[in-house]
């Protein structure tokens, strides 16, 4: 299934065209998604040629180019510019993304940039994000011990131990996985989708964390974590490369194992 879909509110027409400064050689068009919820007017998507030759290489640098010094009215989240920080995930070239880590140059043709799919928009590029953070927060993603720390030092791992984390602490709350979910899209109020089960997991496969049960009885629900069908859009999305289809598969086993 493809992962590109339009977000909610999107009935989306024909907007403006920004040209290309005179003498530009090395022109590209950015077809972003424009939506205001203030001026009552229906989705557009707007044009904005950009000059590469006067631009940086991925298509931040094109997004703050163009809010700087073409259309101020731009919105978009970013932070670290790093792929650290998770902020500026968006639609790109029909993938969900990280706009700091995806070169123009891996685009043919227009790009076309759009705000996480299936969510509920904000404003142009910026998606609401209140409840896929209100279902990270039921998860409870923080060490949960009964026991006392050592005196001396922190609760230690062995290397094994702390091997089972790799491929889990990464996660950047991107939400690029969850949103290119069609189980996630459909059933988006009761499933918890593939980033918030990877973050479950990870305190699961933590030695240190004490509360294996009382997790796993928060999961055990017919929608909170089976509506995964292992569609595996999650996985090929991860912009950090990581496999949440594999981490709600070993809760799955998990599941079976206590009963």
């Amino acid at each position: 299934m493809a992962e590109f879909a339009l977000p909610k509110n999107s009935k989306v027409g024909t907007g403006k065209t920004y040209p290309a400064p005179a003498g530009a050689k090395r022109v590209k068009a950015f077809k972003i998604y424009r939506w205001n919820p203030d001026d009552g007017q229906n989705p557009r998507t707007d044009t904005y040629e950009i000059d590469l030759d006067a631009c940086g290489p991925m298509v931040l640098d094109a997004l703050i180019k163009i809010k700087n010094e073409v259309d101020t009215t731009l919105t978009f989240r970013r932070s670290c510019r790093e792929g650290i920080c998770g902020s500026c995930a968006m639609n790109i070239d029909g993938k969900n993304t990280l706009a700091c880590l995806k070169a123009i140059d891996e685009i043919k043709g227009d790009a076309k940039v759009s705000p996480l799919p299936h969510m509920e928009v904000v404003k142009d590029l910026v998606p609401d994000l209140n409840q896929i953070y209100a279902q990270y927060r039921m998860v409870e993603p923080w060490l949960k011990s009964d026991s006392p720390p050592p005196p001396d030092r922190e609760r230690r791992q062995s290397v094994e131990e702390r091997a089972k984390l790799d491929g889990l602490w990464e996660c950047i709350l991107c939400f690029c996985c969850s949103t290119s979910c069609p189980s996630y899209w459909w059933n988006g109020d009761r499933y918890l989708g593939p980033a918030v089960l990877l973050q479950a997991y990870r305190w699961l496969a933590d030695s240190r964390d004490e509360h294996t049960g009382q997790r796993l009885d928060q999961l055990d629900d017919p929608f909170r974590l089976y509506r995964c069908h292992t569609i595996m859009n999650c996985t090929n999305t991860c912009p950090k490369g990581l496999n949440p289809a594999k981490a709600i598969g070993e809760i799955k086993q998990m599941m079976v194992a206590r009963r």
